[in-house]
């Protein structure tokens, strides 16, 4: 075992299975006392159970390390503020959260309903809402902390994702937001956008990926490996496995990182990326009122200039 982190108390939401497991058990292996939060749900979110977050515990302490079990929700405000709660009670202190907790109620737009929207923002954005506002106050108290919050490349666009892809989004502008609130702090906080094989992917068809893919190359969008979540898009099983995330994300827990914050980092598969935020690429420019008739003429040969419709309009079919 290491001791990156002796002396340092964590949470990780979602710590029951997949990347958060492996977060878990990487932050214990280097000296953290870890609290391992997950209410054990479905993929969809339905359902409760104890048993993913007990048995990364057990693992964790049978090798050597510390760790306690919370089965609490992320996306209700008063029972996030338990699993802070939690860390203080038993730890005494809380240095590091990583909010992986997540659902996936795919629907095209079309079909979605209410409850499907709300229910993903809920758990995701407000989760990660929650889970922040309950930290921060004791991260502030010690003039010290890491918070690292995963959304995902979805945010970039994914076709029967909408409810997904916003809060996944939201998330990293709230990152960037609280990055200049928490700086003067010594309180890092960055975005991951994460890929494996997990049992969130298993439940995305191939066709859909496949359409994913095409419509991001047809756009002109990145699809390197890093950022597609398709187990045969990112390679290989060891290219595949949730373990090659959990270095990159907790390297963003420790001191060392102390001047990296509010950035997004793609850490699926082999390699670990930055990306850029968002920035100006053209600008048009009039010393006077714009017109629709100005708009008709410049925008074609500037701003539009290159643009392309992934899924451009077909031709109606002729009749025979």
């Amino acid at each position: 075992m290491g001791n990156r982190f002796e002396g340092r108390s964590a949470i990780v939401t979602g710590g029951g299975r997949g990347i958060g497991r492996t977060v878990c058990k990487l932050l214990a292996s280097e000296g953290a006392s870890v609290v391992v939060n997950d209410l054990g749900g479905s993929v969809v979110g339905s359902g409760t159970s104890s048993s993913p977050a007990d048995d990364v515990v057990k693992e964790i302490r049978d090798a050597g390390g510390t760790a306690i079990a919370s089965h609490d929700s992320v996306a209700e405000y008063d029972s996030a503020g338990k699993i802070v709660q939690a860390a203080l009670d038993k730890f005494g202190r809380l240095d590091i959260l990583v909010h992986v907790a997540g659902i996936l109620r795919d629907r095209m737009i079309f079909n979605m309903t209410e409850e499907e929207w709300d229910g993903v923002l809920q758990v995701h954005l407000y989760g990660a809402f929650n889970m922040v506002r309950h930290s921060v106050p004791h991260l502030i108290e010690q003039k010290y902390g890491r918070i690292v919050l995963f959304a995902s490349v979805s945010g970039l666009g994914a076709s029967g994702q909408a409810n997904y892809a916003s809060a996944k989004e939201g998330i990293v502008g709230f990152s960037r937001a609280l990055s200049r609130e928490l700086a003067e702090h010594s309180i890092t906080i960055n975005a991951i956008y994460p890929a494996a094989a997990s049992r969130m992917t298993a439940t995305i068809p191939e066709s859909t990926h496949q359409l994913r893919q095409q419509q991001r190359a047809t756009a002109g969008q990145e699809t390197t490996p890093n950022v597609q979540q398709s187990g045969s898009i990112l390679g290989p099983d060891e290219a595949r496995a949730p373990e090659n995330n959990a270095p990159k994300v907790v390297h963003l827990c420790t001191e060392e990182a102390s001047e990296i914050t509010g950035q997004v980092f793609g850490t699926g598969g082999w390699p670990m990326t930055l990306y850029s935020p968002r920035h100006i690429t053209k600008s048009i420019h009039k010393s006077s009122r714009w017109t629709l008739d100005d708009m008709d003429e410049l925008i074609p040969i500037s701003l539009g200039a290159g643009l392309i419709n992934p899924m451009p309009p077909q031709e109606p079919k002729k009749k025979s």
